[in-house]
């Protein structure tokens, strides 16, 4: 055989399946696809308003405007875009500023735009000597460009323009991601690879992956981001590192991202060479107040500090015997010339402390309202202990009037299945941003303190801890994108439904045909309720395994503080199940307004998904449904699974309908998730067996296996476990 004859066949067979290859979708683009339009009827209402833009003005943003155009152009029909920058024959759609186009002001727009603020826009139809236009106008670069990934949005998922006008304002002024990304390249809590920041080869080499992460955020108005972990690192402040942040500042820009860095308290020993970080030492003071200076040198717009302190080991003001006020003041005084802010987490407990964990930040927290300065966010989860599959929402909500709340969010899966599992987590966020606090009054919702529309407050914060990294599709699961796109959707906007925000999202990401966009969307809308039921129903919480949070663990005892375990929480003994935290237990509930206490102290008008969050609770107590409590739990790990089952169906029937690759990759996802499922119903439920000592009820499939093999498994090197340092 000619030898060097097979090797070139060889070659281009192998380059024949490559390239064949690269034409199938791997999620790369995100919810960004403008893909090929084949419906004339489509192709002629979106040519006919896309077929000759203006775009009025010359900063880089305005060049992100055509850019973004031109690509939705070559998506959609495969040819370029011809721009014109002032109007001419055949003009279709105008996109301004009241600052860069006089046009607009003659047309009447200045006050419906002024009203919108800094970075709201208006879409509608103009008329201007006697001819119609369709008009995309901000008060700034910044609201011009959310206004045309809005129209983009809708030119992707709709076949004509809904009523005009649009006008669209965001309900919170600062929309961060929180990356939990260190600078070795590893990502706490992170299932989709490694860190997209690329810190050795910054500030040279930009990576494109930076431009499209930040396209991706503007396109659903998330304008800010936090670089590195709340577990923070000193080095990230040193001018090499500030040297290399400035360069991705600058990829963020034009796409109106604003850049944050989480800030360890101790860097003045650290990186300083001071003997202490004491705040209320002047040295320190000054120490700060020339580092933030510095910063700001090389980023002219930074955003602030994200602090993590006197928490899970992590330095703080406590360490001196200060207050957190006086911890997060110190930083705001040096950061307030600037426009900086400091956004301080709520997230304090300590082994030492006797208390429940749940009380433990209102205890701290609630004593120092009023006593921040104004350019200080007490950010705080939207439950007391953390980011579990279902929690109430945090207390602090209802219990700091005075003070600037900020709510974070975890958009990265640590509770909720990790890498592989579809939990479509938009009805987790509304569950808190819908929660009424009752405080100071009916109606008082989570979303109205934090858009600070109840205090009077300027400025707001919203956080969510992010799920991206190397991964091609970005979130390790496709379906994890929308969680990402959720979360920058209600930040704007928390007012929109689950709902809507999942047919946006499947219309663009894999589009609009009806069979695929109905089932589509009742797997997301079932995914997260089945994740509760097969992993913590009715109101269990921190069952997980130990470190790891992968697969169950209600069986995890012992170790450096109980806290860290799951029987401090679930509390199961023969005779029953839960964590009392009425006032015959923990009292948790009386840090709520009296409404809320009143109605969960009673078992009976306690709602059912937070029954053992706040009651321990006999094996034979009668549920709502006439079940026995033993008999309901059963029942809902079985429906978890159950569920699972059901969302598989649903996808394969989709399956003509998907790309291959992203079809396939979704399927088995699932196909780990029903097994993950299962996993979870046999070993709680086993395990809870040997407390109520009764059998399971006929009617669910029989937990499999011996107790003693889930017990066996762990996981050393399960992905996105926090570091030690």
């Amino acid at each position: 055989m000619n030898m060097k004859k097979h090797s070139k066949i060889l070659i281009c067979v192998l380059l024949l399946f490559v390239s064949q290859n690269s034409w199938g979708e791997d999620g790369y683009k995100l919810w960004l696809r403008y893909a090929p339009i084949a419906e004339a009827s489509r192709a002629e209402f979106i040519n006919s308003i896309l077929g000759k833009p203006v775009v009025f003005g010359t900063s880089a943003t305005d060049s992100v405007i055509i850019k973004e155009l031109g690509l939705a152009s070559e998506g959609f029909f495969g040819k370029e875009l011809l721009v014109s920058q002032k109007l001419g024959e055949g003009t279709s759609l105008w996109i301004g500023t009241l600052g860069n186009c006089e046009l607009l002001q003659e047309a009447k727009l200045k006050a419906r735009i002024e009203t919108l603020g800094e970075e709201g826009y208006l879409i509608d139809y103009i008329s201007y000597e006697n001819k119609k236009y369709l008009a995309v106008a901000g008060a700034t670069e910044r609201g011009a460009l959310y206004g045309v990934f809005h129209l983009l949005r809708l030119l992707q998922t709709k076949s004509s323009l809904p009523d005009l006008p649009i006008k669209s304002s965001p309900k919170i002024t600062r929309r961060v991601l929180n990356h939990w990304d260190n600078l070795d390249g590893t990502v706490e809590r992170g299932y989709a690879g490694f860190s997209i920041w690329d810190w050795h080869r910054l500030p040279d080499y930009i990576s494109p992956r930076y431009i499209d992460y930040a396209r991706a955020n503007a396109s659903i108005g998330i304008n800010g981001t936090v670089l590195t972990n709340v577990n923070a690192n000193a080095f990230t402040l040193t001018p090499l590192y500030l040297e290399k942040v400035a360069a991705l500042a600058d990829v963020m820009r034009p796409y109106g991202v604003q850049v944050y860095l989480t800030a360890r308290f101790s860097s003045p020993i650290e990186i300083g060479g001071l003997e202490t970080a004491d705040p209320l030492n002047p040295e320190v003071r000054a120490w700060w107040k020339a580092k933030v200076d510095e910063i700001y040198e090389y980023i002219p717009d930074f955003g602030g500090f994200l602090v993590k302190a006197n928490s899970e080991g992590q330095p703080g003001p406590q360490n001196y015997d200060r207050s957190h006020a006086d911890g997060a003041n110190m930083m705001a005084e040096t950061l307030a010339p600037h426009g900086g802010v400091v956004m301080w987490r709520a997230f304090v407990y300590s082994h030492e402390a006797p208390d429940d964990r749940a009380k433990q930040a209102n205890n701290e927290f609630e004593p120092l309202d009023g006593k921040f300065l104004d350019n200080v966010f007490i950010q705080v989860k939207n439950g007391a202990i953390d980011f579990q599959p279902r929690e109430p929402f945090h207390p602090l909500f209802g219990a700091m009037e005075k003070t600037a709340l900020g709510l974070e969010l975890q958009i990265t899966q640590e509770y909720l299945g990790q890498g592989t599992s579809l939990a479509y987590l938009a009805p987790l966020f509304k569950e808190c941003l819908d929660s009424d606090t009752f405080s100071p009054k009916k109606g008082t919702t989570v979303a109205k303190i934090i858009d600070g529309s109840v205090q009077g407050k300027k400025e707001s914060l919203i956080a969510g801890v992010a799920n991206i990294g190397t991964d091609r599709n970005w979130t390790g699961y496709q379906f994890g994108q929308a969680n990402w796109y959720a979360y920058g959707r209600l930040a704007w906007e928390y007012e929109l439904s689950s709902e809507e925000i999942a047919e946006e999202w499947i219309g663009q990401t894999f589009g609009t045909n009806q069979q695929l966009m109905s089932n589509a969307k009742a797997i997301m809308m079932a995914s997260r309720e089945a994740v509760v039921k097969y992993m913590t129903p009715l109101g269990l919480h921190h069952i997980m395994g130990r470190n790891h949070h992968y697969g169950p663990g209600p069986w995890v005892d012992g170790g450096s503080r109980p806290d860290w375990t799951s029987v401090y929480y679930h509390k199961a003994d023969k005779e029953g199940i839960g964590f009392d935290r009425t006032a015959s237990g923990s009292d948790a509930l009386s840090q709520y307004a009296p409404e809320i206490e009143k109605l969960f102290s009673n078992p009976k008008t306690c709602p059912d998904k937070f029954l053992l969050w706040f009651h321990h609770l006999p094996w034979d107590y009668k549920m709502k449904s006439g079940n026995t409590l033993w008999e309901e739990m059963c029942l809902k790990y079985d429906e978890g699974v159950k569920n699972v089952g059901k969302m598989r169906k649903q996808w394969d029937e989709v399956k003509p309908l998907v790309d291959d690759e992203r079809h396939a990759e979704v399927a088995t996802f699932l196909k780990i998730q029903e097994k993950e499922a299962r996993w979870w119903r046999n070993a709680c439920l086993l395990y809870f067996q040997t407390f109520s000592g009764k059998s399971f009820p006929k009617n669910i499939e029989q937990p499999e296996g011996e107790l003693s093999y889930y017990k066996s498994l762990v996981f050393p090197y399960a992905p996105g476990i926090k570091p030690r340092w």
